[in-house]
């Protein structure tokens, strides 16, 4: 059976299988009904492995095991296959979500907390940092500081970003508005759309147009700071650096540095 390798590969990642199960699930899609031996010999697949392979093929859905000697597997229509793994994908989803749920107000995580709150205190400054590889965790990281803002946000970004963020931060800003955060964001933008979003986050939210500054970085509170060691524009998402600080003194400076930047006129300690 000649099946193309990039084909294979897609299926793999679609439907989560490996390579044997993959092999032998096209296997006995080209065959309709076959043996584990006629199997093994199309798909290439040790049969030694084909055996636990096919059932675990049958333990999620893709095939059916006919009871006769000698014992026979019979293929699943793909769209029923479909239907099967999104149901079981949609049915894991619902429980893990339900047990995260029950664990929140659960003894385990009353534990967690008082072991975390132990452990802070003899916690050193440098503790209070951490890399951050991969725009996910840099957005995951600022999505954290975010929850926590209390009084201020101060954020330089790219063109590119500032769509970013709005697109995954928006209800994280909108939140931290109700909560009375003061936010300033500076960033390059010719698109009209972008700038009136910005515009109609309310007075707590001002946004500067600005080509000439080149960065990315985020201050919340005047204590925690994420800022981008890459080039968004040059860095593939996935090899995207930044780094993590909490930080009164360094975000503080950094504050001040922003200040001048954002200029005396809409300064917040400004007359």
């Amino acid at each position: 059976m000649i099946i193309n390798e990039d084909f294979l590969n897609r299926l793999r990642r679609s439907f989560g299988l490996n390579l044997y199960e993959v092999k032998l699930w096209a296997a006995i899609l080209s065959r309709g009904v076959s043996t584990a031996g006629e199997l093994s010999d199309i798909a290439d697949v040790p049969r030694s492995r084909t055996y636990d392979v096919l059932e675990s093929l049958e333990r999620k859905g893709f095939v059916i095991v006919k009871p006769e000697k000698p014992i026979k597997y019979m293929a699943i229509p793909p769209p029923e296959v479909l239907d099967r793994v999104h149901g079981k994908i949609r049915a894991e989803l619902i429980n893990n979500s339900e047990r995260i749920i029950k664990l929140k107000d659960s003894e385990m995580m009353a534990e967690l907390g008082n072991l975390h709150k132990q452990g802070i205190e003899p916690m050193q400054v440098t503790d209070f940092s951490g890399a951050l590889k991969g725009r996910h965790n840099i957005y995951d990281q600022i999505s954290y500081i975010l929850k926590e803002a209390r009084s201020s946000v101060d954020l330089v970004t790219s063109e590119e970003g500032l769509s970013r963020k709005i697109r995954m931060l928006k209800p994280l800003i909108e939140r931290a508005v109700s909560r009375g955060v003061k936010i300033r964001v500076v960033a390059p933008s010719s698109n009209v759309e972008l700038t009136e979003i910005m515009n109609s986050f309310g007075e707590l939210v001002e946004f500067r147009n600005d080509t000439t500054l080149r960065g990315r970085f985020c201050i919340v509170d005047k204590i925690h700071v994420v800022f981008m060691l890459t080039d968004d524009e040059e860095v593939h998402p996935s090899y995207d650096m930044g780094f993590w600080v909490k930080s009164p003194y360094f975000a503080g400076t950094l504050n001040k540095m922003f200040d001048k930047t954002w200029g005396p006129e809409l300064s917040p300690d400004a007359e």
